[in-house]
């Protein structure tokens, strides 16, 4: 703002820039220095408008070419009924919420014709939000997003408390395209593991074939960290079957790589928590039932267009079957017996031929999710019965399982009704609280 004496008598005129530059023009104009048109070309508005400024400035001087709304109220202001409603909904069910996800919700579910900055400025001032600082970038080189839809497609676990305590603390995995942004798949599982991602992979498959690449972190499910760790391949069992369906894996150095499916688990834990609560879905089959209605509407609101409209997603041929490739799959040898070991079990294979004829025999021993067993020689499969178990060892546990392994062991014994720790309680627990206990403990 600019301080102006008036040309027709001394007086103070305060003028924004735009109001000078009119006021230089008008002089100009004035002085037949400039024509109407020429000024008008300057100013970016019609003749008419000028010769109307040039009136009012004739008339008033300076102050002729000042707006007459400054210091008024805007005629777009909200009402103060639509404020107060406003207000009521956001203190009562979106106090949580960022503008952006409060003001979709206030228009879809509320019919509230309020601009996002109106909603923002609103929390603003109510003490329900507050803006974040910016931080100083950290320096990471830009990577541009591939070319074509399913030439890469990140995947990654987020574990977070998705249910807000309404039920155990699980972890989300998630696939999603690099050149769209678009969700590919989601599902809940209770924390990362070979068979989780092996339904996840599967649930994208069947939607849209096979992508050219997955991008992946380096955790111990897509690569062998230890030498010797893996099979005699050096393959994971997440890695052998991606190589018998053709898909490569790249192993991100950081999570900065992988930006694209960090910033969406960042975006599904402020998003998809709240549409969650506001649904009551409270734990992970309610929550998977969920997952399809979300993914489309996710994809709807940030999906964008790729560069080429070549799709690089391929067919499953007719030779992968994926309930025989998205199993764990281990070799042995027969023995004298035909027998052979396989997590703590001994299995007997049933077989009408001579015993000599499959001595030590090469067999592919097949579990899947369900822990059903399958025996395969030569690609037959081979009939066998349970002789016994034997006593459970120790297991090996990654650093990312440790948290969810001691959840699970802290449950791993529920005592009896009967136990003398239940010797002062007034009321021995009934059956149905036990029983209840007992499921608890053995969910994993």
């Amino acid at each position: 703002m600019s301080p102006l004496k008036g040309t027709k008598k001394m007086e103070l005129v305060t003028m924004s820039k735009e109001e000078l530059s009119r006021l230089e023009v008008m002089r100009g104009l004035e002085e037949k220095r400039m024509r109407q048109r020429s000024a008008a070309e300057v100013l970016g508005i019609s003749i008419r408008q000028v010769k109307r400024l040039l009136r009012a400035y004739r008339r008033e001087g300076a102050a002729g070419l000042v707006s007459k709304q400054r210091g008024q109220p805007s005629h777009h202001q909200l009402g103060g009924e639509t404020v107060g409603q406003a207000l009521d909904l956001l203190k009562g069910s979106y106090a949580d919420f960022g503008p952006t996800l409060a003001h979709e919700k206030l228009v879809e579910r509320h019919g509230m014709g309020l601009s996002l900055g109106s909603v923002r400025k609103i929390m603003i001032e109510e003490g329900l939000w507050k803006a974040k600082k910016s931080r100083k970038a950290s320096v990471h080189p830009m990577r541009e997003r591939r070319a074509c839809f399913g030439e890469l497609v990140q995947m990654d676990g987020s574990d977070h408390d998705w249910f807000e305590g309404r039920s155990e603390r699980c972890t989300l995995l998630v696939m999603i395209d690099d050149a769209t942004g678009q969700l590919g798949a989601l599902r809940f599982v209770p924390e990362e593991t070979f068979f989780g991602y092996c339904a996840l992979l599967r649930q994208y498959l069947e939607a849209h074939g096979k992508p050219a690449g997955l991008y992946t972190d380096k955790h111990s499910i897509f690569r062998v960290n230890l030498p010797n760790a893996g099979s005699g391949d050096n393959l994971t069992q997440f890695g052998r079957a991606m190589q018998e369906l053709g898909i490569p894996i790249l192993c991100a150095n950081s999570p900065q790589a992988k930006g694209r499916v960090e910033r969406a688990n960042q975006t599904l834990q402020d998003r998809l928590v709240r549409e969650m609560r506001l649904r009551r879905i409270n734990n992970i089959q309610q929550g998977n039932a969920y997952l399809p209605d979300f993914l489309a509407d996710f994809n709807t609101r940030f999906a964008v267009s790729p560069r080429s409209s070549l799709d690089a997603h391929r067919p499953l041929t007719t030779h992968q079957d994926l309930d025989q490739i998205l199993v764990w799959q281990e070799a042995r040898s027969l023995s004298k017996n035909l027998t052979l070991q396989f997590q703590n079990v001994v299995y007997q294979i049933q077989t009408d031929r001579p015993a000599y004829a499959l001595h030590k025999a090469p067999v592919t021993i097949c579990q899947d999710e369900h822990d059903k067993v399958v025996i395969l020689y030569k690609g037959k499969l081979l009939d066998y019965t349970l002789l016994h178990q034997q006593k459970r060892q120790s297991e090996v546990v990654t650093p990312k399982q440790i948290d969810f392994a001691l959840r699970n062991q802290s449950k791993a014994h529920k005592p009896a009704p009967n136990h003398p720790w239940y010797r002062n309680t007034p009321t021995p627990p009934s059956q149905e609280h036990s029983g209840v206990a007992a499921a608890r403990g053995g969910d994993t």
